[in-house]
């Protein structure tokens, strides 16, 4: 594993200033593993209560924004036991209005934390319609509040820029100023690319974990292959697959209907010099 400083070196100073911002980056990039990790060393240093918390569950009530709002909060409380000790974790949840479920939330939570709430929230662009609008707005609302009665720092994370969001819920991408969600974003960050001296890191954790050796042009090749997710040429490479990566149609696809990069051609295993017995 990559560290996540390393990935994201703003991110640190940003919490410590009390920013919201963005973070955005392509599907397979290790972006869900670098924002829980640094989460984690947020909460270790002592200073903050930080916590990854995915809002996917809310997708599927569509622009039900209290069915989406109670989803995401009772997955929130799941992820904050299983990531933070007892005394920073959420209260019970207030009820409320549907329209302030998630700002009321946030704000108990802040309340009663006995330090700074960091928020990462994943899969922010996994909502659409009235809901994603009611939960901007209501963080928008809360941002003037923090850090004693709301989270001191969030970050909104998941494919889209902030650009995009103002599109998705009808704003003007170029006007700036007024009560919008994103004049409170001071940073777009994107998490980059692996690069290929990270492949090569990684892939030789993979040896000294398993004893596989690669060969230079194997790392080379699916580095080529990938250019973008170490963590999907590290099943290219060892044969592993998601349980929604299935063998698809056989003509390139996998089972949810997405283009297999390399589908139909010799894996690096075949082509390249995949060494598959321990090193003597």
């Amino acid at each position: 594993m990559i560290a996540a400083s390393a990935r994201l070196p703003e991110v640190p100073g940003l919490v410590a200033r009390e920013d919201y911002f963005v973070v955005h980056a392509p599907r397979q990039t290790g972006k869900t593993t670098t924002l829980r990790a640094i989460a984690a060393e947020l909460t270790a240093s002592g200073k903050y209560a930080a916590v990854k918390l995915s809002l996917q569950s809310g997708a599927a009530f569509g622009d039900d924004i209290g069915g989406a709002t109670r989803a995401i909060l009772a997955k929130a409380s799941r992820e904050a036991r299983l990531s933070l000790p007892a005394e920073l974790r959420p209260p019970a949840w207030p009820e409320g209005p549907d329209g302030d479920l998630f700002g009321g939330a946030l704000a108990a939570w802040a309340e009663s934390c006995p330090r700074p709430l960091a928020l990462f929230l994943d899969e922010i662009d996994s909502l659409t319609g009235a809901t994603l609008v009611a939960v901007l707005s209501q963080i928008r609302e809360g941002f003037e509040d923090r850090p004693g009665a709301f989270p001191a720092s969030i970050a909104l994370c998941g494919l889209r820029d902030v650009r995009d969001y103002k599109i998705v819920t009808g704003g003007n991408p170029e006007r700036s100023g007024g009560p919008s969600p994103f004049n409170i974003i001071v940073e777009s960050l994107r998490l980059g690319d692996f690069t290929l001296g990270e492949v090569w890191e990684l892939y030789g954790q993979h040896t000294a974990e398993t004893g596989c050796v690669f060969t230079d042009e194997a790392i080379e090749h699916v580095y080529a292959l990938t250019r973008r997710s170490a963590l999907a040429g590290q099943r290219a490479g060892s044969g592993d697959r998601r349980p929604d990566e299935g063998a698809g149609d056989g003509a390139g696809h996998d089972r949810a209907g997405r283009h297999r990069p390399g589908a139909g051609h010799p894996g690096p295993a075949e082509s390249s010099g995949l060494v598959g017995a321990p090193p003597a």
